[in-house]
């Protein structure tokens, strides 16, 4: 297996446009709405090789997604050809890790794009439901699994309880500055999420004029899966974008 370093110049995503935002937040393994995407043909997953790093890189970029004073003693997962392995074992329980697309929502447009990286740092309550999601569906997918074999198997560990409810106060960092969240706007966002075990943000005013809340659905990305979300636990994702990047260094005002 070969595996090279990335390099890229990331800029910051607007946050007035909650069609980009939302398009931004898909990469990270959310599934948001957003009535600017459309469903459209996918090319299909590339060789698995095209959505690998260099080991050291990617440490580096997961840690990148959350502050020092939490990424230096978090877990860091590292993809492999059969999923995610842990890299470094830490010692306050929050797991950072790079999210592919394909981590993600089924129903993105973007799923297979190979630029993907979206730098994530998940809490500790986070963890036991929504990292071993991640980690469950990308095992899967880079099995060959199709996407309803996966949703099933995601069902079963659900029901079985092998991924645990989400609990109270689960969230996740991620801002990073060199991440790469979707191939639109300007490609990456530094915000904070909140995964919360309701059905919509009306709770929150996300996605009102003015405020600076963006939700959604976790599951799915895009309308019309009403029936297969119903058959799912409620998981809503709320991203408030914040005003510096994780090194502390502020978001281009223009971008906020």
């Amino acid at each position: 297996m070969t595996t090279r370093p990335r390099k890229r110049i990331f800029g910051s995503l607007p946050t007035g446009r909650v069609g980009h935002a939302a398009a931004c937040a898909a990469a990270l393994l959310l599934g948001l709405a957003s009535g600017s995407l459309h469903a459209k043909d996918s090319p299909g997953m590339a060789p698995i090789d095209a959505y690998l790093l260099d080991r050291a890189t990617e440490i580096s970029l997961a840690r990148s997604a959350a502050p020092a004073a939490i990424s230096n003693d978090a877990t860091i997962l590292v993809l492999t050809r059969t999923g995610y392995e842990t890299a470094v074992k830490g010692t306050n329980g929050f797991v950072c890790y790079v999210g592919r697309g394909f981590g993600g929502a089924p129903d993105w447009p973007e799923r297979w794009d190979t630029r993907i990286l979206a730098a994530a740092c998940d809490n500790p309550p986070a963890v036991p439901t929504m990292t071993a999601l991640l980690k469950l569906r990308t095992a899967l997918t880079l099995a060959g699994k199709t996407d309803v074999q996966i949703m099933d198997r995601i069902k079963a560990a659900l029901r079985a309880r092998e991924i645990p409810p989400l609990a109270a106060g689960a969230m996740c960092y991620m801002m990073s500055k060199n991440a790469y969240l979707s191939a639109q706007g300007e490609h990456n966002m530094a915000h904070v999420m909140f995964y919360v075990p309701s059905k919509d943000g009306t709770t929150w005013g996300a996605n009102l004029p003015g405020s600076p809340v963006i939700g959604g659905n976790y599951w799915y990305l895009l309308p019309g899966h009403d029936a297969d979300i119903a058959t799912l636990p409620p998981i809503s994702v709320f991203l408030v974008a914040t005003s510096t990047f994780s090194d502390g260094t502020p978001v281009a005002p223009h971008a906020m």
